[in-house]
């Protein structure tokens, strides 16, 4: 019998990832389908975060809210996964009874054998220990490609930023072979993938092994643009401290790799990076855009901002406004710091007050803003190759691609054999977060 599961995800690309393979093991091991509500559901899942303040608040209330719902279905089962559960562990369950089963980042292909034994024994499972690289071993292809996948090449995190909890809830660094990658990527291909997404925490120190030796995440782009039907690579995210010259270099040897990157700089002051433990500086960051720049003048730059770090001046905050002014970033992430647990940050006098730091925010999301819609406006009247992605998640009537440039364009079309695709689009008009264009034939 056909079981239905409903997953929900917070927080970054490497959840979403992970929740997709959740579905595929759970399709593949227990005969689970995707539910269209949560009502409908015989397993409840969520995929938690914990890198912002309240994560832990959050993920309680939701599991209220399913409370409920398995007080009128009792055969009902929960599962937590993500950061949050591996940072609590049992302490959900004490907390929230209603929760059956924990797991760990590292864990999830542990989940259809954790949900088996919470249905042989009624004993609530949890498991979020830190086995390397073990579940890639458990971890199925999908029947059918998307245009667009996720690989994850490079798990946790050995920064320890000092605001940072990754480290501590998703273990150390550990790389997959590029032998691994490369045969996960190839079947992917197979199926009509058509552009590759490389994931890690810290995906530009990747180092897995390539024919017994390590390797780099430059040398890992050059041999993924060589099997046949990737035409797009990118990856996320990187840490300028990591940006060797080889990965600069590979902007110049590999055109599928777009012209885009993620490159988050926190904060635009010395001072406050040095605080944050980021192992760099200013100088050293605005010349790594320059390098790239020079090989690639139309590459796009996104970035993360943390407004009002402990011990941040006005001048601080106006050093990372001179940053963003220098840069012109499109795209960017910006959030008022929030003390988490276990950090060295958290036992920082933060002494910026709560109304200095949303009026931070406030402008530097203004400016964040008016640069993203500039780009945008820049892209009115040009001819944008662009990767089909599928509808439009607002309009049926409308197709979605990507520039390589990471701008998501919209045009109207029903013709669904276009999905996978590769087209030109000449841009018409641009809104806040999205291009709109026509396409040429």
């Amino acid at each position: 019998m056909t079981k239905k599961l409903f997953i929900k995800t917070h927080g970054c690309q490497m959840n979403e990832y992970d929740s997709a393979k959740m579905v595929d093991l759970l399709e593949e091991k227990e005969n689970f389908e995707l539910a269209q509500t949560e009502e409908e559901a015989d397993l409840l899942i969520l995929n938690t975060c914990s890198i912002r303040e309240k994560a832990q608040e959050k993920v309680f209330h939701q599991i209220g809210r399913w409370r409920k719902i398995k007080e009128k279905n009792p055969n009902l089962k929960i599962a937590i996964g993500g950061c949050v559960a591996s940072q609590e562990g049992k302490d959900i369950i004490k907390r929230a009874p209603a929760v059956d089963i924990v797991f760990g980042p590292q864990t999830l292909h542990k989940l259809p054998e954790l949900y088996k034994e919470k249905n042989k024994t009624d004993i609530n499972q949890v498991d979020i220990s830190f086995p390397k690289l073990e579940k890639f071993n458990h971890l199925p292809v999908k029947s059918a490609g998307e245009p667009s996948a996720f690989v994850s090449i490079i798990e946790g995190c050995n920064k320890y930023c000092s605001f940072c909890v990754v480290p501590k809830t998703r273990g150390h660094e550990v790389s997959r072979s590029i032998e691994d990658i490369l045969n996960e990527i190839s079947a992917l291909a197979d199926k009509g993938t058509r552009e590759i997404h490389l994931l890690g925490q810290n995906v530009n120190n990747f180092k897995g092994s390539y024919k017994g030796e390590k390797s780099s995440l430059a040398k890992l782009i050059e041999l993924t643009a060589k099997i046949e039907n990737i035409e797009r690579i990118r990856y996320t995210t990187s840490h300028p401290h990591e940006f060797k010259d080889d990965l600069v270099e590979i902007y110049d040897k590999v055109p599928e790799l777009v012209s885009h990157v993620h490159l988050p700089v926190q904060s635009g002051s010395d001072r406050i990076l040095k605080l944050m433990r980021r192992r760099y500086n200013i100088e050293k960051y605005l010349n790594l855009i320059e390098r790239i720049r020079q090989i690639r003048p139309e590459m796009s730059f996104s970035s993360d901002f943390i407004v009002g770090f402990p011990g941040e001046l006005k001048e601080d905050f106006m050093n990372t406004m001179d940053v963003i002014n220098e840069v012109r970033f499109d795209e960017s992430f910006s959030f008022i710091y929030s003390p988490r647990p276990n950090t060295t940050a958290s036992d920082m006098q933060d002494d910026v007050t709560q109304e200095e730091k949303k009026e931070r925010l406030s402008v530097l999301q203004n400016r964040l803003n008016q640069l993203s819609f500039g780009f945008s406006r820049k892209k009115v009247g040009t001819l944008q190759n662009c990767l089909v992605y599928g509808q439009s998640k607002r309009d049926p009537g409308q197709l979605q691609g990507r520039t390589v440039c990471n701008r998501v364009v919209n045009f109207s079309s029903n013709n669904l054999d276009l999905v996978g695709q590769l087209i030109n689009i000449q841009i018409k008009e641009a809104l806040p977060n999205c291009l709109r264009g026509n396409l040429q034939n």
